[in-house]
């Protein structure tokens, strides 16, 4: 039996159809694993609307970006956030709205460890000087530039092992710590430290515990940040490219042994680096 030939009309909206749901999909794996979690993130749909909304949560803006034909929230959750409801603020043509979502309980691993006195209370010229850093860092972390980050998937800034996972939790003679606020990258010393996303160089400096450092503004409150660097190689004001060099792998700071420590802050809050890279390919 003789088969009709396909319409062109027909052929041509399934061609177009097929590549509007490639590119859809593709835009889609580029956001960040959502963990509805403290140190996650929350992935909120907004709904359609010719313009993006404005969303808030915590009274601290956040990014909002266009998903297909719908505006999506990207949502820092704090560690410190409490397991339970929230909520975000929504600000679209003059009305304000809340969406509602579950903060959900997540368990990060904890490590006793017997150190000398000295090494867990801070003397009191290093106090101050702690202090005096931490209101700085909190000037850095608020910043929030109106342009949106080219991605939202992350290289790795430097090849190795994570030595420390981000949110485990020390506990120092019996006196607990805040979580550990970033991932830990085992790698020799003076490996080159490159920019996993285009950004502009917000902050560098030597501070107590975190050595020489640089922060990184990607755009919408997306901001990183490299410790223990044992160079700097850029200056605050300065546009990089994905893949350029900022500093080298150091043990400046706090640090027992040449690794780097890798912060992500969203809306303010230090989320898990690992939920922005590439997911691992499943075991054959």
């Amino acid at each position: 039996m003789n088969r009709l030939p396909a319409r062109p009309s027909l052929t041509r909206f399934a061609l177009s159809l097929t590549l509007l749901l490639c590119a859809a999909l593709a835009h889609a794996t580029a956001l960040p694993q959502q963990r509805l979690a403290p140190g996650g993130v929350a992935r909120i749909a907004l709904g359609a609307s010719a313009e993006a909304p404005r969303a808030s949560f915590n009274g601290v803006p956040v990014m909002v970006v266009r998903e297909g034909s719908q505006w999506l929230a990207v949502v820092g959750i704090g560690l410190a956030a409490a397991p339970g409801p929230a909520s975000l603020v929504l600000q679209h043509d003059g009305s304000e709205t809340s969406l509602a979502f579950a903060i959900k309980p997540f368990h990060y691993a904890e490590q006793r460890l017997k150190v000398a006195p000295g090494q867990v209370d801070l003397a009191p010229d290093d106090l101050a000087r702690y202090e005096r850093e931490s209101a700085h860092a909190k000037q850095v972390i608020a910043t929030f530039s109106e342009t949106l980050p080219e991605t939202l998937r992350l290289a790795p800034p430097v090849p190795g092992r994570r030595s420390s996972s981000f949110g485990l939790r020390r506990v120092f003679n019996g006196q607990s710590r805040n979580p550990h606020s970033g991932m830990d990258i085992a790698a020799p010393q003076g490996t080159p430290v490159l920019a996993p996303a285009a950004g502009r160089v917000i902050d560098t400096g030597n501070y107590f515990f975190n050595g020489n450092t640089v922060w990184l503004d990607h755009g919408a409150g997306l901001l990183t940040m490299y410790c223990h660097l044992s160079a700097i190689s850029v200056k605050v004001g300065d546009v990089v490219a994905a893949g350029a060099p900022i500093g080298a792998v150091g043990m400046t700071g706090r640090a027992t042994g040449p690794h780097l420590h890798w912060s992500v802050s969203l809306n303010r809050a230090m989320v898990d680096p690992a939920l922005f890279l590439a997911p691992l390919a499943p075991a054959n």
